[in-house]
C-alpha cells in the first residue's frame, strides 16, 4: 500500500510588490518542482492592504500556472502578523509555510525546512542566516543590525535559545499553526509566535541558511515601530519567566539544532 501524500500551504504575505511578481513567480516555480514530487502544493497569497496594483499582477501571472493558488485580501494595511494569521486560518494543510515576497531565501531552503521536520519530528522548522553556519549577503547594515540584535536579546530572555527569531521564512506542522495565538500585528509576530510555541512545549529546530537582500523593491518595515514593539516585546518575556530557562536540548543532528522548553 502506498502511503497517502501530504498536503502542504505556502502563505505569502504582500504588500506593493507588483514590481517583484515575475521574480516571486519564477522563484516559485522552482519551489514547486522541487516538491510537487512528495506533496500536494498550494500557494497563498495574503495581501495586507496594497494600494498599487499587485493583486491584480498576481492574478493575471498565476492563473495559467500548473498549481494552485489562492489570494486573501484584507483591502487595508494590518500587518504582516496578521496576514500570518489570515494565512494559518486558510491553510488546512498538513504542513504550513511562510516565505518572503522579496524572495530573500532559495526555494532549496524550504524544502530543507520541511525535510527537517520530517527527519527530526520538530513542530517548527526556522531558517537561521544568524547560526554560526548561516550566512547573510547584501543586506543593508540597519536592518542586519536591528534584526541580528533582536534576535541576540530574545535569545537571552526566551525560554528557547535559538540564533534567529526574526525570519518568517519557515515550515510549520499544521496542528501547530491551528493551535497558536499571538496578539502583534507586526513584524514582531515572528519573534512572538516561536515565544508562544515554546511556552506550549513544541519543539523547533534551527536550519543553517543564507539570506540576501531584497534585488527589487524596498522593505515596508516601519523601523521606529518595529523597535518600539521589539522591546515591548522582550520586556513581557522577561517578567513573564515563572523560572529560569531550560536549556535547549541538542539531539546530535550535526548542524540543526532541536529546541524544546
Amino acid at each position: 500500500m502506498t502511503s497517502r501524500r501530504k498536503s502542504v500551504s505556502i502563505i505569502i504575505p504582500i504588500f506593493n510588490e507588483q514590481d517583484g511578481v515575475g521574480q516571486l513567480k519564477e522563484k516559485l516555480s522552482i519551489l514547486h518542482r522541487l516538491l510537487c514530487d512528495q506533496f500536494d502544493v498550494e500557494f497563498v497569497f495574503v495581501d495586507d492592504g496594497s494600494s498599487d496594483n499587485t493583486v491584480s499582477v498576481i492574478k493575471k501571472e498565476f492563473t495559467d500556472s500548473p498549481y494552485l493558488f489562492r489570494v486573501l485580501e484584507h483591502g487595508i494595511n494590518r500587518g504582516v502578523g496578521d496576514a500570518f494569521r489570515t494565512g494559518f486560518e486558510a491553510a488546512k494543510a498538513a504542513f504550513v509555510c511562510t516565505i518572503d515576497a522579496d524572495c530573500s531565501y532559495s526555494p532549496e531552503g524550504l524544502k530543507k525546512l520541511l525535510e527537517a521536520l520530517q527527519s527530526t519530528g520538530a513542530d517548527i522548522a526556522v531558517a537561521s542566516p544568524y547560526h554560526p553556519q548561516g550566512k547573510v549577503e547584501g543586506v543593508p547594515g540597519w536592518r542586519l543590525a536591528l534584526s541580528k540584535g533582536c534576535s541576540l536579546l530574545y535569545r537571552l530572555t526566551s525560554p528557547v535559545k535559538l540564533y534567529t527569531y526574526t525570519s518568517i521564512f519557515r515550515a510549520y506542522r499544521g496542528e501547530v499553526t491551528g493551535n497558536l495565538r499571538f496578539a502583534a500585528t507586526g513584524f514582531v509576530a515572528a519573534a512572538e509566535i516561536l515565544v508562544e510555541a515554546s511556552r506550549k512545549g513544541y519543539t523547533i529546530v534551527e536550519i543553517p541558511m543564507v539570506l540576501r537582500g531584497r534585488a527589487i523593491g524596498r522593505s515596508k518595515m516601519k523601523i521606529a515601530r518595529t523597535i518600539l514593539t521589539h522591546f515591548r516585546m522582550l520586556m513581557n518575556v522577561g517578567f513573564s519567566r515563572e523560572s529560569a530557562p531550560v536549556p535547549p536540548q541538542l539531539m546530535g543532528l550535526g548542524e540543526v539544532g532541536l529546541h524544546k522548553n
